[in-house]
């Protein structure tokens, strides 16, 4: 038994800041938290805090660590006028130069990078078109090294080799849920790292790749995390190819439940919000990615049952997510204060 004596308690939800807290620990339970718990725990183990703080870990519920590779980058980039140019012409060349060196140094540094700012899980989304196969393993190497929990995926998608590419996409999310609990039942490695059924975004997956998605959320009892209405393309496409909103398309596949992630949102319809919310799935919100590429502000925040914070790539400082998340809101003349994304922030601890 630990006893962790006279700390300063942070708590996210409901959230309140309390001074002179005892917080007793067995094992990695936290069996009490309260005033004077020495005397209830005699023969604890005491650790004196003298008033510093004690929270919960952190949470990034949506992050790339490839693109920590990109920061100072000095590429030669065409002019971008709008989202699609930009994933074209910086993000979709990135995602194909890397090979397996490149992921797991991304993967460690990140990890790393995540640590120092207090966070201690990360929701991985990852793509190398041209590392497929193993590439999910090799991310978890990274977080393994560094110490740091988390998920992660890959983005299926066919924007670079059609069907084959998709099912590769589809088989190594597969491989990787199956590798995951051979870990579990063996107990041979900590488990730190789950999996998802990635997806890059609904634009660039054919419904032939959504029912392959299907039979691996089926297969493996995992959820899909993809990107959906980042910008009004996706919206558009949806609408062009296939008659349907965005999530109406995903839940007709089968894909929307409990275990979903979709990041960004911010042009869903208020029936693809109906959807989402009935299915208890969640909206990861990425204000500081979506200023960043000019995309537009999610004006539908408060319709959403759950949401939780997430930074695109940009880091893993969630605090300062945390801020840019509220302030933003407020500039676009939103109704919630601070406490309302607290909750966000905590939903990724619930996640």
């Amino acid at each position: 038994m630990l006893l962790l004596k006279n700390a300063t308690a942070v708590q996210f939800e409901p959230a309140f800041i309390k001074e002179g807290v005892d917080i007793a620990i067995d094992g990695s339970t936290i069996k009490e938290v309260g005033a004077n718990l020495s005397m209830k725990y005699p023969d604890a183990i005491v650790k004196e805090m003298h008033g510093k703080l004690v929270m919960p870990g952190l949470v990034c519920s949506h992050n790339h660590f490839y693109s920590g590779l990109a920061r100072g980058v000095m590429a030669d980039i065409q002019p971008s006028p709008d989202f699609i140019s930009i994933l074209k012409n910086l993000w979709w060349r990135m995602d194909r130069a890397l090979d397996e060196e490149a992921v797991y140094y991304s993967g460690l540094i990140c990890s790393l990078e995540a640590i120092k700012s207090g966070c201690t899980s990360v929701i991985d989304h990852h793509a190398s078109p041209n590392y497929i196969g193993g590439s999910l393993s090799t991310m978890r190497k990274g977080f393994i090294k560094a110490g740091l929990r988390g998920m992660t995926c890959f983005e299926t998608t066919d924007r670079n080799g059609g069907m084959k590419e998709m099912m590769a996409g589809v088989e190594e999310n597969i491989a990787f849920a199956q590798l995951i609990d051979r870990a579990k039942e063996e107990g041979t490695e900590p488990y730190l790292v789950e999996a998802h059924i990635g997806a890059h975004a609904p634009f660039t997956v054919t419904n032939d790749g959504l029912a392959m998605m299907a039979e691996a959320v089926q297969a493996t009892g995992r959820g899909i995390h993809v990107h959906v209405a980042e910008d009004r393309y996706d919206v558009t496409h949806s609408h062009h190819h296939y008659g349907q909103d965005i999530v109406d398309r995903l839940d007709s596949f089968g894909l929307i439940n409990e275990k979903t992630l979709l990041a960004h949102g911010l042009f869903l319809s208020d029936r693809d919000i109906d959807i989402l919310n009935a299915k208890d799935g969640f909206l990861v919100h990425n204000a500081r990615s979506n200023m960043n590429n000019n995309v537009g502000y999610n004006n539908k925040l408060t319709r959403f049952k759950n949401v939780a914070l997430g930074t695109d790539g940009i880091g893993a400082d969630m605090l300062e997510e945390l801020k840019f998340s509220f302030f933003k809101h407020r500039d676009a003349g939103g109704p919630l204060w601070p406490d309302s994304f607290m909750k966000n922030l905590w939903n990724g601890n619930e996640i």
